[in-house]
This record gives structure tokens, C-alpha cells and sequence, in this order.
């Protein structure tokens, strides 16, 4: 019995000390979980490289990380490069992707002479062969590929298929790579794909991967051209709850490795360069939200329903993608679950529940919760609906906590609008 220990600090003093809700990073954990990557990828194979997906979770500490441990970075907006920007972050490590980037982000982009664009559509690929003429410079791109192979996830997480916004079909690469071979400012180094978000296994990967090899032996065949580059996506899962059992990550990465290397072999075809991009993997598992409990309210039949002082803003991916976590009382950390509650969010819509029925220990007011595995798309997604503030980023390095991002105030929430005349 005692009280819940992340990565060497205690969960229920972080809270009082740093306020709630907040976020805690474990800088640790995400140091180790990179290093898992490269290992078996950057590290086993000959032009292998990961790159972070910055959407995932993005703060000036984590792009540190990021630049220290070797890795490249994916960013989709201008905001993101802007910190990329801001950091120093190396400029030819960073790919822009996104389905509709606009001309001012493609202008700062190629400002700063990132590495690669990957590119939606044909339409995409000349505006940005375009501004790159007239701002004199040149583009190097990747062409997004939908496979038309879906993956084992929620709806919402995914990336290929026949109803998704993501990339070009594969009946028009042909006449993608035609166009860019056409335009100057263009240098098409290759391909990417994604087939989805937290999937358990790599089998969409490798079925999505004999497509794009099938695609890649074909151009060379009727266009001449080389692949120098294949980008084969990030969206490896991780285990939110008991239930969900993802592949360990060298099991997820080492068969799609081995299937580009076995046709290029068999086909006589140079093997491009391949590249990762997990983000979840990395962020998800390093990061926990401390909440505390408001109200502790049965309704008869129906739940126990315990109120904590966060929720859809700083969490949205419940109401989202139906997302499942699991949770402790950090202050009754080992305490025997002897209640089935419902942990509600503040905010007035009927979907702002984080968790829905769990075994917890008696609840009460006052109480820390502490909801795992929230580092992924929880601190980037967080929003001031209900003009709630972000919360705070507290990292964790060797057992010491630090405040990495400050928690918004009411006046930052405000500090946008036109003064009062």
C-alpha cells in the first residue's frame, strides 16, 4: 500500500506540488523506447533511419531529445516547423507532411531547406513544384501512396483505404511521378506510405509494402525511374489496458525490413533507403495525466460516477476514437479495487468521460487519478473548450521532475482578443 511511483517520483506529491490536471513526461522511458527503435532498425540495417512523428507530442525538451538521440522529424503544420525552426533543429532531418498544406507553410519550408516534402496529390506536387520556382529553389518530395490496404483500427485512426483523405491511389502514381519528373523545381526521391494508427500487428504493413514494391519494380520498368527512398509509416501500438496486445517492436519491424530486401534481391532492383516514423510508440507510453477527484456522485443502476477537474480538453481522444485507458488512485496506490467507477470529465457534453466502468479502490474527494499512457496525442490535442487551460508538461530525467511546458492561465486564454472598446 502507498502511493503511485512514476519513474522515481511520487505520483500524488507531483500532483500537489505542480498543480492538476498535468501532464508528467518520462523522459527516461521515451529515451529508451527510441533507442528500442534504432536498434532494431537504424542500427541493424544499412540506410535505415526513424524519424519522430512530431504530432504525437511536441515541446521544446522533446525536440531536444529527439535532435540528441539521431533522429529525424515529421511535422504537419507550420506551427510545428516553426519550433523545428526555432530550436535549430537540423533542416534537412525534417520531412512536411499533411493532405492540404498551405502556401505560406510551403514557402517557410522551403526557406529553411528541409530535407522533403511528402506529397497528397497531383495538384500538390505542382503547387509546390510552383512556389518552389518562384522563390528559386528546389523541392526534393515523396509521393504518398494509398495501398488500399486498411488496417486493424477505429475508423477514425485510418490512414489508407478506400474512404480515407490520405494520399494518391495507386492506378495514378504513374502519372504523379510523370509530372514530377516534368517540373524542374521537383526531385522525387521516392515514396510513402501509411495504413493506420495503433495497430497491433504488421500486417497491413506488409501487404501494403507489396504493393508499393509491385509499384516501384513496375515504374522502373515503364518510366525509368529509381526509388530512392521508401518511407513504409509509423502507427505501431501500444498497450493502452490489458486488453491490447501489440507485437513487440522488433517483431513489427524486422519482417517489412525483410520483405523489401527479399524482392529487391529477387528482382535485381537497387533496395532504397527506408525510413519509420513512429510517434505513439515513443510519446504513448512515456506519459501519465494527474487529475483530481471533484465529486464523487452515485446514480442508482446506473454508475458511480467520479468527477475529476480535466478531461475533453486535455484529452479528447475518448469521445474521438472510443480510446480505452487504465488508471490508478495515486494515493491509494494497491488498495484492493473494490468499486466499479466511471471517471467523468468536467466539461458539459455527455461524451466527457475518460473512463467508463473500472475497478478502482473507494473513490473519494480529493483523491489523484492517474491515467496511463497518455503521452501520445493528449498535451497536442489539448484544446480551451469550456476555457479551460492547457495544462502543464512536467519531465522527469534520473528521478527529478521539472516543469517543461508552464500551465496556461486564464490571461494567455484571452490574451488573443481585441481590448474592450
Amino acid at each position: 500500500m502507498g502511493n503511485f511511483i512514476f519513474h522515481g517520483c511520487d505520483a500524488a506529491e507531483l500532483a500537489r506540488e505542480f498543480g492538476t490536471p498535468l501532464y508528467v513526461m518520462s523522459e527516461d522511458e521515451a529515451i529508451d523506447r527510441i533507442r528500442a527503435v534504432k536498434s532494431c532498425f537504424d542500427d541493424s540495417y544499412e540506410r535505415c533511419r526513424t524519424h519522430f512523428a512530431s504530432k504525437s507530442f511536441l515541446s521544446r525538451d522533446m525536440l531536444g531529445i529527439i535532435e540528441s538521440e539521431g533522429l529525424g522529424l515529421d511535422v504537419v503544420s507550420g506551427g510545428e516547423l516553426y519550433l523545428a525552426r526555432d530550436e535549430g533543429f537540423p533542416p534537412e532531418k525534417i520531412a512536411f507532411h499533411g493532405n492540404s498544406k498551405t502556401d505560406s507553410e510551403i514557402r517557410d519550408a522551403l526557406e529553411y531547406r528541409i530535407g522533403k516534402f511528402v506529397c497528397d496529390s497531383l495538384q500538390e506536387i505542382a503547387a509546390i513544384g510552383g512556389i518552389a520556382r518562384a522563390v528559386g529553389a528546389r523541392a526534393k518530395i515523396l509521393i504518398r501512396v494509398n495501398p488500399g490496404v486498411e488496417g486493424n483500427t477505429h475508423r477514425h485512426m485510418l490512414t489508407s483505404g478506400g474512404r480515407t483523405k490520405f494520399g494518391i491511389r495507386s492506378s495514378e502514381i504513374a502519372d504523379a511521378v510523370s509530372l514530377c519528373m516534368g517540373l524542374e523545381n521537383i526531385e522525387l526521391g521516392g515514396f510513402h506510405f501509411h495504413v493506420g494508427s495503433q495497430l497491433m500487428d504488421n500486417s497491413a504493413h506488409l501487404a501494403a509494402l507489396d504493393v508499393l514494391l509491385g509499384l516501384i519494380k513496375r515504374l522502373k520498368v515503364e518510366l525509368g525511374f529509381d526509388t530512392e527512398v521508401l518511407d513504409m509509416g509509423g502507427g505501431f501500438g501500444v498497450a493502452y489496458t490489458d486488453l491490447d496486445k501489440p507485437a513487440p517492436i522488433d517483431e513489427f519491424i524486422r519482417p517489412m525490413v525483410g520483405r523489401v530486401c527479399e524482392f529487391c534481391a529477387s528482382n535485381g532492383i537497387f533496395r532504397p533507403d527506408l525510413i519509420i516514423e513512429p510517434g505513439r510508440f515513443i510519446a504513448g507510453p512515456s506519459g501519465i495525466t494527474l487529475y483530481t477527484v471533484c465529486s464523487v456522485k452515485e446514480v442508482p443502476g446506473v454508475a458511480i460516477y467520479a468527477g475529476v477537474d480535466g478531461g475533453f480538453p486535455d484529452n479528447p481522444r475518448p469521445a474521438l476514437y472510443e480510446a480505452k485507458y487504465d488508471a490508478v488512485i495515486a494515493d491509494k496506490f494497491g488498495e484492493p479495487r473494490t468499486e466499479t467507477v466511471t471517471i467523468a470529465g468536467k466539461c458539459c457534453e455527455s461524451g466527457d468521460i475518460l473512463i467508463r466502468d473500472i475497478a478502482l479502490p473507494h473513490v473519494e474527494r480529493g483523491n489523484i487519478i492517474a491515467v496511463l499512457c497518455t503521452g501520445a496525442y493528449n498535451h497536442s490535442m489539448a484544446s480551451n473548450y469550456n476555457k479551460n487551460p492547457v495544462p502543464a508538461v512536467v519531465a522527469i530525467r534520473g528521478g527529478v521532475p521539472r516543469v517543461s511546458v508552464r500551465r496556461q492561465t486564464y490571461a494567455d486564454i484571452f490574451a488573443c482578443d481585441s481590448p474592450k472598446t
